[in-house]
């Protein structure tokens, strides 16, 4: 969700604020602002409500004097419409020299707001945040010292918060303090950055350090301070990026989503390098950090929207090579109905940023309660992977378009890659067909390429339905979790009604929707494996045809019995039926974008949505 950039230094405060936050516009905002300080000028902020664009523009308008030290926000909206009043920063005090922004849900804003006004304290906002800034600034007054100040005032907040504070007495200090809500320090050459994600200071350095759960940092431009609540010092922890600002622009593609669409036989490939041998055995170094893992009697995964979609993918092969009992968990619902968890449980949690708050929280309730958790994670220094027991990094790289594409396909074969150690390690099935099965993997990525290269009907097929008012999706075994994120990716992009199905259930209820002209994309299973349930979705596909669906197909290369029953057949090629959920995803996540990029529509940050959900 909103965007955070702190930058203390030499350089241009205006150029790093608003760089920053323009990498960091793939979160999801509505309005946008910066303050900063100037030894002569003072404390300067400027904000608006709109895109980046709109902040840009006044500024070019009206410009401030530029500084060495500043704090930039991109907001969602939570608390109070998206209008300029809204925006931050936030300016607190009675001669509003203290600037603060805020990421999260200050949850007992109301009763603070109440004390503060009863102190006769004026709100200029609708927002929890301005408490905050209020809260500060008046124990500043108190004490002459802005970090005591702080420091109290974030022990009496409760919720979810990243919070930024600059103050026009210290205008060679940024505070900032971390509760549930991303925050990355950058470490540079005399000079240091803050951040919700390093995507806000990349362009300058890729010395990086993860702000930990209850922590306040003390930055300045040659020192930074790193404290617990109550003050005791905190070791810092650092990392390299290992991705440059390149990689996080569109590089020629006319949007983001393209771009990441056409990075996935990199994702996929990178995400099983160095995991997986010529010979496909596979090694996961990750598992060191388990203990008694060969105990693990049953799994959880939990994720939620896209990620819980790959998580059902790898269910069918955890189950299936591991021989595990594998439940898959909606992370917001999880904790909520006093789930089964013994120290012989796995949680898997899945989550591209790391931050997804339902999904930390599920993680927190399963490891206070003996559980282990291996994290699948795109994003470095991510609170998700530093709170699990171990993390498997799918090496993505930066996903900026809101709506995920490559981080699904490389969580999906990180799952893969887990259920193949898994049951190597408990022996359930013989090493020689696992290995198989590991060089089926490591086709992938030249299979991607392949669908991604012959997509030209699936971009016309989205051209020619743009005015559909609904779309459904049909699937079985992991074609149905395929069926489910091609109707997601729809309503993200489109706006439209479209829903996925178990094909299976047609017959009990859904097929009460189709009429005459009814599109419906069917993800067809392989024909030629045993048990296939691809004679099953044929007959699924001559029912809805009777009734006069329009019906797209999406199915194995060679597979020519689907084309005498279907109105557009796209095949992909022969895998493992399991692998097969990364090829039948690709033409579905094209359509979509085309189809939305036919109605005008913005693919990259679609409406309402943030890349992130860093609350509840």
């Amino acid at each position: 969700m909103c965007g955070i950039v702190g930058y203390v230094g030499p350089g241009s405060t205006l150029e790093v604020l608003l760089g920053g936050l323009k990498r960091l516009e793939y979160r999801g905002y509505d309005s946008a602002g910066i303050s900063v300080i100037d030894s002569e000028a003072g404390l300067q902020t400027r904000k608006r409500a709109g895109k980046l664009s709109v902040l840009v523009d006044d500024l070019d308008q009206a410009p401030i004097k530029d500084a060495h030290i500043g704090i930039g926000h991109t907001r969602w909206a939570t608390h109070g419409a998206p209008t300029d009043g809204n925006a931050h920063p936030h300016l607190g005090g009675e001669h509003l020299k203290l600037s603060l922004i805020h990421n999260g849900i200050i949850e007992n804003f109301a009763e603070l707001k109440a004390e503060l006004i009863s102190q006769g304290v004026k709100f200029q906002s609708e927002t929890d945040s301005e408490v905050a800034a209020h809260l500060v600034a008046g124990e500043y007054l108190k004490s002459n010292d802005l970090s005591a100040a702080f420091r109290a005032v974030v022990k009496r907040l409760e919720g979810a918060f990243t919070l930024l504070c600059i103050h026009e007495d210290h205008p060679d200090l940024v505070l900032a303090a971390r509760r549930n809500s991303p925050l990355v320090i950058g470490l540079g050459e005399n000079e240091n950055f803050l951040g919700s994600d390093v995507a806000a200071f990349v362009a300058h350095t890729k010395r990086a350090v993860s702000v930990g759960q209850d922590q306040i940092v003390e930055l300045r431009q040659n020192s930074v301070l790193v404290t617990s609540f109550d003050g005791d010092p905190v070791e810092l922890s650092e990392f390299k990026i290992d991705w440059d600002a390149s990689a996080a622009s569109k590089g020629g593609w006319p949007s983001f989503m393209a771009k990441e669409i056409a990075d996935q036989p990199q994702a996929v490939g990178d995400t099983l390098m160095g995991r997986l041998a010529s010979d496909g055995s596979v090694k996961l170094s990750e598992f060191a950090g388990i203990d008694a893992l060969s105990q693990v009697d049953r799994i959880t995964i939990v994720a939620c929207g896209t990620a819980a979609y790959a998580g059902e993918v790898a269910k069918y092969a955890i189950e299936k090579w591991a021989k595990l009992p594998v439940s898959v968990e909606l992370a917001h619902e999880f904790r909520y109905r006093d789930p089964i968890i013994t120290e012989n449980t796995l949680i898997i949690a899945i989550s591209q940023s790391g931050e997804t708050m339902d999904t930390l929280m599920a993680t927190r309730y399963a490891k206070e309660r003996g559980a282990k958790v291996l994290a699948i994670c795109n994003t470095q220094g991510a609170t998700l992977a530093r709170e699990a027991d171990a993390t498997i990094y799918t090496h993505a790289g930066p996903e900026v378009a809101v709506a995920s594409t490559k981080a699904f396909t490389a969580q999906i074969t990180a799952g893969q890659l887990v259920a193949l150690a898994l049951a190597s390690l408990r022996g359930s099935m013989p090493q020689a067909e696992l290995n198989e099965l590991g060089q089926e993997l490591l086709k992938l990525p030249r299979a991607v390429k392949e669908v991604l290269d012959s997509v030209g009907r699936m971009k016309e097929l989205g051209k020619e339905l743009s005015d559909a008012k609904s779309i459904l999706f049909l699937g079985r075994n992991v074609g149905y979790p395929i069926a489910l994120e091609g109707a997601l990716k729809l309503k993200e992009l489109a706006y439209i009604h479209a829903e996925g199905f178990a094909a299976g259930e047609l017959k009990h209820g859904p097929i009460a929707l189709i009429e005459e002209g009814q599109p419906v994309i069917v993800i067809v299973p392989a024909k030629n494996t045993p048990g296939s349930l691809q004679p099953k979705v044929i007959s699924n596909i001559q029912e809805i045809k009777a009734r006069g669906a329009k019906v797209i197909a999406i199915a194995e290369a060679g597979d020519t019995e689907v084309a005498n029953y279907a109105d557009e057949v796209f095949f992909v090629p022969q895998t493992h039926p399991f692998m097969a959920a990364q090829l039948s995803v690709l033409p579905l996540q094209i359509f979509a974008m085309e189809l939305a990029t036919a109605k005008g529509l913005d693919v990259d940050q679609p409406r309402n949505l943030a890349k992130s959900v860093t609350v509840e």
